[in-house]
């Protein structure tokens, strides 16, 4: 995310490594560079300027405080300017209204359905609302079907209306249906085109007339760069939207529509999304998105994936079980199962301060724990309840079963037994956790 923008913020900032404090000289090069780093992220030049004029005005004159070198102090100034440039604060939706009705409007290609899906999971299971999907795009033959897959995925209900080719009145039906059956949210997925054109400004306006929506959230894909920002100025003008949701931020993302689109539009960015998944969805915190652009990684972020995951039934048996140092592989994999729904691995790694420019040109796949766990799926039940039963011929054949050379499979025994043994140490403190996901630190080759 950001790569090349947060290398040249980087570059930027070592303008003043080395130097006692902060003068015009070094703060003129570094504002120089900063300023030439987000042209080249496709942000608005005029925007560009602007800010960098702001970190030059905050920068000029400040002393650099004990154990603060100038350079420490040029990236909070920055990264406290990125969060205001990005909103400031959060900006969740107002769920209060019943029910919510949430019109949701981007081009062709945006990822307006499936973000449609990623909305109703996240206020299903993290607002627990009862929502109910409207396939009011009468245009493309898929989105109905897509909008259908969804829903079952996630188990939301879909209103269609397959022979009615008129988009406001499927939404006007809907809200009718929604008010009979108890669904307290309502997300409209209206038809998008390749390029903005009159009959799709005038169906989503009539739309929007229509049903007098709570919320009017515009899609922008953020790998379209300041193309996404000129879309969004235009779709403002005729729909006067609540705020923008960001999608593809795990693609080749340069970062111009993040860091413009709140400038441009004056309305706040309020949703995220990450990858395929539909639970990789997050609302927007423009501190944090500061922090990660700047390499600073996103402890809170992590943290919140990991509570998100947490079952105190299952976290106090595993305790029990590591108490008693009976900590199994069937233990491990459901552990490695709670990892793998916090999201995408490399990004997920990203979010601790100091690893995302380590790991940034190694490709970590979503794949990445497949062959630990085709190790554990050629294990009979028993032995995954007895790791230590496992020896050397029950181990040829769990390399067999896995596909694995038999080296791998001794390493992987080795390092579960040195995992169970700093279990077994950590049982002599009090207050040992259990449960929470962790990042297990297993695998060797794949």
């Amino acid at each position: 995310m950001f790569e090349n923008l947060s290398e040249r913020l980087d570059s930027a900032f070592k303008q003043l490594k080395g130097e006692g404090r902060i003068n015009e000289i070094n703060i003129a090069t570094t504002v120089k560079e900063i300023r030439r780093a987000l042209v080249d992220a496709d942000v608005n030049y005029k925007i560009a300027k602007e800010f960098t004029d702001r970190v030059k005005e905050k920068a000029t004159g400040e002393k650099v405080i004990t154990s603060v070198s100038p350079g420490q102090l040029m990236v909070k100034i920055v990264k406290d300017e990125l969060a205001a440039l990005m909103g400031g604060k959060a900006h969740e939706i107002d769920l209060s209204p019943k029910p919510v009705v949430i019109l949701i409007a981007g081009l062709q290609g945006s990822g307006k359905t499936t973000f449609s899906g990623k909305l109703a999971n996240f206020l299903k299971n993290k607002k627990g609302k009862n929502p109910l999907l409207v396939a009011a795009d009468i245009y493309r033959p898929a989105a109905m079907d897509q909008l259908m897959v969804l829903g079952e995925q996630i188990k939301v209900k879909v209103y269609t209306e397959p022979e009615n080719k008129s988009a406001v009145s499927i939404a006007i039906n809907a809200i009718a249906h929604a008010k009979q059956n108890n669904n307290n949210v309502v997300i409209i997925d209206t038809a998008g085109r390749l390029a903005i054109d009159e009959l799709m400004m005038r169906e989503v306006a009539d739309i929007k007339a229509a049903v007098n929506p709570h919320e009017i959230l515009f899609v922008v894909d953020s790998m379209t760069g300041q193309d996404a920002v000129n879309t969004a100025k235009a779709f403002n003008e005729r729909l006067d939207f609540t705020g923008v949701v960001l999608t593809k931020l795990d693609g080749d993302t340069r970062g111009g529509a993040a860091l413009s689109i709140r400038y441009v539009v004056d309305k706040p960015i309020k949703f995220v999304s990450m990858g395929e998944k539909l639970d990789t969805l997050d609302v927007f915190y423009p501190e944090r998105m500061a922090q990660r652009i700047l390499g600073m990684g996103d402890i809170t972020t992590l943290v919140e994936r990991a509570q998100a995951q947490y079952d105190e039934v299952q976290a106090k048996k595993l305790e029990k079980k590591i108490r008693a140092n009976k900590f199994d592989f069937e233990d491990f994999k459901e552990q490695l199962n709670q990892i793998k729904k916090m999201g995408n691995i490399k990004d997920l790694l990203a979010m601790i301060p100091g690893i995302g420019k380590a790991i940034k040109d190694i490709d970590i796949s979503d794949d990445a724990f497949k062959g630990i766990e085709a190790m554990i799926n050629s294990m009979t039940p028993y032995e995954r309840s007895n790791p230590e039963i496992i020896d050397g011929n029950r181990r040829k054949r769990i390399a067999k079963g896995s596909g694995k050379d038999i080296n791998e499979v001794n390493a992987f025994m080795k390092q579960f037994d040195q995992m169970k043994q700093m279990m077994s140490q950590m049982n002599k403190f009090k207050g040992l956790g259990a449960g929470m996901p962790g990042m297990p630190m297993m695998g060797g080759r794949r």
